[in-house]
């Protein structure tokens, strides 16, 4: 019988079984960015407010993506192209310093909105599908259009600068935080603050991202056979009920010398412990 193929790269002399039509999504156009965003307005907690109010300065912390709203609408002076508006919502987290005391955590939100165009090709068949969502025993999808679906892969960004000016100092384009989705407004547990204030917060982010557009398609694909799994199922890194022995699994672990007895200096890569024993090479 012939060796099995499992997933991975495939040697020449390995024979196709057949070839199948598989329903998936193409990627028909997709793009990657590195966005320096300079001076977003971040619209603080009630009580965040009240500290950046009192605050003599800030330190910037973390910038979390909460969320992405995403549009695709097709350009009409160009067939086949479509833009994809998306907006970001980040969660800036700081530090505001008053007087000598100890800094005061403070949240806020910033929005940044970015548009790209990307080709997505013309189709204009209405898709119906019996799979669905609502609680019904057996419910029927609602139909959809046959436009491209856009996908956008982000990372938590970089906070790159975070200032405190005054009012008076602030930019005149600066507009209130209207349209902010639910499940956003509900990650910060209070109202946010768009005015009434004496200080206000600017960030500048590092925003890296992907933005595809992808459409549904039938592709022919050689089959070389039924992937079926060849790793069995343990128990280890879960609760199995109780059927690992705690103290076996304890004594494979390595007593971690370096945490009681500190270097004197930091050892070069690959000289380590851990790394010497992981590479196996003690000889």
């Amino acid at each position: 019988m012939p060796e099995m193929v499992v997933p991975g790269p495939v040697s020449e002399e390995r024979c196709i079984r057949e070839a199948v039509c598989i329903h998936t999504r193409k990627i028909f156009d997709s793009c990657r960015d590195k966005d320096c965003i300079e001076d977003l307005r971040v619209y603080p907690t009630r009580s965040s407010q009240e500290a950046i109010d009192r605050a003599m300065s800030v330190k910037a912390c973390s910038a979390e993506l909460l969320y992405a709203y995403i549009d695709v609408e097709p350009v009409s002076f160009n067939r086949g192209f479509y833009t994809v508006d998306v907006r970001y919502f980040y969660r800036i987290t700081a530090d505001a310093f008053i007087g000598a005391a100890r800094p005061v955590e403070v949240t806020g939100l910033a929005v940044f909105d970015k548009r790209v165009i990307l080709f997505g090709s013309e189709g204009s068949a209405k898709i119906f599908s019996s799979s669905g969502t609502d609680c019904a025993l057996d419910p029927q999808g609602r139909p959809r259009t046959a436009a491209p679906i856009a996908v956008v892969e982000s990372v938590d960004p970089l906070i790159l600068n975070l200032k405190l000016l005054d009012v008076c100092e602030c930019r005149p384009s600066d507009c209130g935080c209207a349209d902010i989705p639910n499940a956003v407004a509900a990650a910060f547990g209070e109202d946010l603050m768009a005015g009434g204030d004496s200080h206000r917060l600017y960030v500048t982010l590092g925003q890296f991202s992907i933005i595809r557009l992808e459409r549904d398609t039938q592709l022919l694909m050689p089959v070389y056979d039924y992937c079926m799994p060849d790793k069995e199922c343990t128990c280890s890194g879960g609760d199995c009920g109780g059927q690992e022995d705690p103290c076996e699994l304890f004594r494979k672990v390595q007593f971690p010398v370096s945490e009681f007895f500190p270097p004197n200096s930091v050892a070069p890569r690959g000289t380590s412990y851990q790394e010497v024993r992981a590479c196996g090479c003690c000889s």
